[in-house]
C-alpha cells in the first residue's frame, strides 16, 4: 500500500469520525434542548402534552411524537436553529385532523370515568361529570384522549361524551340550564317518575327545555329528554347569582358528603378520593380546582408549615405527606378540609372528620404525624383556580 493511498484513507476515516462526533454532539444538544422544553411548557405530563423524541437520519434528526402545545414546538425550534442543528419536524399537533373538527365534547353520562390508558382494565384517573365541557384531542378504537377544564388528560370511552364542533358548543353555552344540587338522584321519563331515564349526582348539568310544574324538562348533551324534580336541582344561572361561597358553605357541603365511600380517582358523590372530594366540595361552591393533591398545593396562599392550627380557617386545606429531606422533595400524598375545632373532614376509607387534638376521640395521630402545611383557596387569585363566577365555563 503506497503512502498517498495510505494518507487518502485516514483523511477519509478522521473526516468520517468527526462528522460522526460532530452529530453525536448535535444529537445531545438537541435531547437537552428537548428536555428545557418540556419541563418549561410541559412540566406536569397530567395536564400538558409534550411526547417528543429523536430520530437519526441520513443527514439530519427526526423530530417525533405529539404534543397539544404549538407554541412548545416553536420554541424548540426556535433553539434548535440558534444552535445550527439540522432537523425535520413530524411532530403531530393535536387535536387530530381524523376528528374531523369535532374537537370539542360534553360529559353524557352522570359520571364518567377517566383512564390513564384507553382500555376499561387501565387506572382510573379521574371523573368528569355530566354536563362538563372537555376538549377532545385524538380517538383510538372507540376511546378518546380528552382535557377537562382543569387541564386534566385522559381517556374516555365514546359513550361517556357527545362530540361538536366548536359552534354547536358555543350554542350549547348560550342555553339555559340547570344544575343538580341533591347528592344522588334520578331523572324520568314523565312525571309519574316510575322510569328513570339515568341517575344523577350533585354537579350535573343539564340543558332546560322548559318548566312544567314540579319539573325541570331538561336535555341531555346526545338528545335524551328527561323530568327533573324542580326539589333537587336549581337554574344554574340563578344558582350562581345567590352563590356566596364562604367559609361556613364549605364546612356545611363538606358534610353532606359524610360516608360516602373511597374511590381512587373518584371525583363524585359515587365514590371520592381525597382530593377528588376537596375538588368535589369546592365545585358545588362555584371554584374549579386542581385535580391532584399534589397539584393543589401549589395553589392558593400559604398559611402554615408547623402545624399552628390556630392560624387555620375554615375550608382551608390541609396537605400530608412525606417532608422533603436533603436527598428527597416533599411528597404530598393526602388533603384535607379545615372545619374548625382542631378538626378536618377528608376522604380516608369514606369521607370523615378526624381531629389534630390528642385527647379527642376522632384524633388522627396517623395524619397529624405527616402533616405537611396548609393552603387558602377560597377566594384567592391563582393561575389554578378558576372561578365560576368569572368564568363563563357552562354558561356564555
Amino acid at each position: 500500500m503506497n503512502k498517498t493511498y495510505l494518507k487518502a484513507v485516514i483523511t477519509i476515516l478522521l473526516a468520517v469520525l468527526l462528522t460522526a462526533c460532530g452529530k453525536m454532539d448535535d444529537r445531545r444538544k438537541l435531547l437537552a434542548q428537548v428536555q428545557i422544553v418540556q419541563s418549561e411548557y410541559a412540566p406536569d405530563k397530567r395536564t400538558a402534552l409534550f411526547d417528543v423524541s429523536v430520530v437519526d437520519a441520513a443527514e439530519t434528526f427526526v423530530l417525533m411524537g405529539e404534543t397539544n402545545l404549538p407554541e412548545a414546538v416553536e420554541a424548540l425550534k426556535a433553539k434548535l436553529k440558534s444552535e445550527n442543528i439540522n432537523f425535520k419536524d413530524e411532530i403531530e399537533r393535536v387535536p387530530s385532523k381524523n376528528l374531523n373538527g369535532k374537537t370539542a365534547a360534553l360529559i353524557n353520562i352522570s359520571v364518567a370515568n377517566l383512564r390513564s390508558q384507553p382500555k376499561h382494565s387501565a387506572e382510573l384517573a379521574t371523573q368528569a361529570t355530566l354536563g362538563t365541557p372537555v376538549k377532545v384531542l385524538k380517538e383510538q378504537e372507540g376511546w378518546y384522549y380528552i382535557q377537562t377544564p382543569d387541564k386534566y388528560l385522559a381517556w374516555v370511552d365514546d359513550g361517556g361524551i357527545e362530540r361538536m364542533d366548536d359552534r354547536a358548543m358555543a350554542n350549547w353555552k348560550t342555553t339555559d340550564k340547570i344544575i343538580y344540587t341533591k347528592t344522588y338522584g334520578h331523572s324520568y321519563e314523565g312525571p309519574a317518575r316510575d322510569q328513570p331515564v339515568s341517575d344523577l349526582v350533585a354537579g350535573n348539568i343539564l340543558e332546560i327545555i322548559k318548566y312544567v310544574d314540579e319539573f325541570f324538562i331538561v336535555r341531555y348533551p346526545d338528545g335524551r329528554q328527561a323530568y327533573v324534580s324542580k326539589e333537587e336541582a336549581e337554574p344554574y344561572k340563578a344558582w350562581l347569582e345567590k352563590l356566596t361561597p364562604n367559609t361556613d358553605s364549605l364546612v356545611a357541603t363538606s358534610k353532606t358528603l359524610m360516608g360516602v365511600p373511597y374511590l381512587w380517582g373518584g371525583t363524585s358523590t359515587k365514590g371520592m378520593d381525597c382530593s377528588g372530594f376537596t375538588k368535589t366540595v369546592y365545585f358545588l361552591n362555584g371554584m374549579v380546582i386542581p385535580r391532584d393533591a399534589s397539584q393543589q398545593v401549589h395553589t392558593g396562599k400559604a398559611i402554615d408549615s408547623v402545624a399552628n392550627f390556630e392560624k387555620l380557617q375554615k375550608g382551608d386545606l390541609l396537605f400530608f405527606g412525606k417532608k422533603a429531606t436533603d436527598s428527597t422533595s416533599e411528597k404530598v400524598v393526602h388533603v384535607g378540609i379545615w372545619i374548625g375545632n382542631n378538626e378536618f373532614i377528608h376522604a380516608s376509607d369514606k369521607v370523615r372528620i378526624s381531629s389534630m387534638d390528642k385527647n379527642a376521640k376522632k384524633y388522627d395521630e396517623f395524619n397529624r404525624n405527616r402533616y405537611l402545611r396548609t393552603k387558602r383557596i377560597l377566594k384567592e387569585k391563582d393561575e389554578g383556580l378558576i372561578s365560576l363566577l368569572d368564568t363563563p365555563l357552562f354558561k356564555d
